[in-house]
Parts: C-alpha cells; structure tokens; sequence
C-alpha cells in the first residue's frame, strides 16, 4: 500500500496548547445534530484534533470514531469512554460501508481534498445520514479589543495565514458541498477567559506558527502591551464570543 498523501499539519507542534486554550462547541449543536440524525449508533468526527467535537457527540451517540491525520493531535485527545480515538487522514477512514448515521468536521474541512473525502463521506454513512461541517473566524468582545484583534489578525500575521484560511472567511458559503442541504440554526461558542487563556488561544493560530517560523519572533509580543490595556484586570474573566458558519446536509439517494 502506498504511504498516505501528505497533509497539511499546521498544529501538530503546539497539540498540548490546542488541546488546553481551543473554545468547545456549544451542547445545543450537538443535540441539533444527533435530532437530524437517523440514529444514534455511531458518529464519525474526522479531523478531530484534541476532541472538542467528539466530546460533545458522546453525549448523544452510543459510539463515537474519532479520527486525526495527526498522532500528536491525538495523543493529545480528551479521553471519553464512548470515543474511539485512531490515526487517519479524512480521505480513508477505515470505517465500513453505510456504518455511522452522522459525520462533523469542524474548523478543518478547508484542509481537505474536497473531492476523495465528500466521496468518503458517502461511502460510510447509512441512507438518510447527515454531514456536518463548521467553522468560525474571529471572537468578538468589545471595540478596545476586537480593534487590537482585528489589526493582529490583518497587518501582522496576515500574510502568514495560509490561502485556505479565506475558506473559512467566507464562512464555508463557497465550499463545495454536495448534500441535500438543511436548514440550520445559529450557534454561537462563548468562553470566559481571562487574559492569558486569549493569549494561549492567540498563540494556537496557524498564522502566528507561520510568523514564528518565517521572522523567529512571537508575533503576539507586538500587540500584548496594546491587547492588556484593552482588557483591563488580566485575571478579569470576560465572555469571548465566535459565531459558528455551519452547513448540514443529508447523503443523497444512491438511485439518484
């Protein structure tokens, strides 16, 4: 057999802080998920990092196969006695034909070959099963802040932000996406952090790994004496909020 194809790792080398400063998804999704769902056998969360969603899937499935190109993504996963945790790339899971009713990918599916993973989508859910992929941009807290933010974001590690990340700007509305599409409502994820747990998140981006690499400098040194006037008390927890773009669809007839 030959090697798998190469895919793009930007978080391998920061798994434990991924795994420790990324937000979770709200449990209303996932309960919105698992009522769209034909039951509630098993779920498949591909690209499942350090387990966000297939945590949250638990609650609602009786088995949850969570898969990562990424060992250290994985070695890094949240434990759960219903969540099968393995090393595999989204295009060749290794699950059998028509055996999970729902299959996530969040903030991830902008990685993908769009083309050989949707087919595998197809191959292993049942009839009538759902996808559901997702994905978020920047929080929003207040003006002082999101300012600070949004200049980080644009003039500083802007150029280091890979070219997939305009997927996720555009917030999956352009994404190939060939399912009977469904309705959605909104979601939003909301975290109180204090001051060093954005800054543990800031330092999670794909982009600021990139400037790291490309100039040897913390970008995020640039803007902390800026970020913490606008916060105010560093151990001040405060509701940082991201709006989640989310597309559900249901596999479509094989005798179409």
């Amino acid at each position: 057999m030959p090697d798998p194809a190469p895919f793009p790792d930007h978080f391998s080398e920061v798994a434990g802080e991924y795994a420790e400063f990324r937000p979770d998804y709200p449990p209303e999704l996932f309960a919105f998920l698992a009522s769209a769902a034909p039951g509630r056998r098993c779920a498949w969360d591909c690209a499942t990092g350090s387990g966000q969603a297939a945590a949250g899937l638990a609650g609602h499935f009786a088995r949850v196969v969570a898969t990562d190109a990424s060992a250290r993504q994985i070695a890094s996963a949240r434990p759960h006695p219903r969540v099968e945790y393995s090393v595999a790339p989204a295009e060749a899971s290794g699950l059998p034909d028509r055996s999970v009713e729902l299959v996530t990918v969040a903030q991830a599916v902008h990685w993908f070959d769009g083309r050989e993973f949707w087919a595998e989508v197809s191959r292993v859910l049942v009839p009538g099963g759902v996808v559901a992929v997702w994905c978020y941009h920047l929080f929003h807290l207040d003006e002082p802040v999101d300012g600070v933010i949004r200049r980080f974001y644009g003039d500083i590690v802007g150029p280091d932000w890979p070219p997939e990340r305009k997927i996720v700007e555009r917030g999956y509305r352009f994404l190939d996406f060939p399912f009977d599409e469904i309705a959605v409502p909104r979601f939003q994820m909301v975290k109180h952090w204090t001051f060093g747990q954005m800054v543990g998140y800031l330092r999670t981006w794909s982009a600021v790994r990139g400037y790291l690499r490309r100039v040897g400098e913390d970008p995020v040194a640039i803007v902390a004496a800026d970020l913490a006037r606008a916060w105010g008390d560093p151990e001040r927890r405060r509701p940082l909020v991201w709006d989640l773009d989310l597309r559900v669809g249901k596999v479509r007839s094989r005798n179409a």
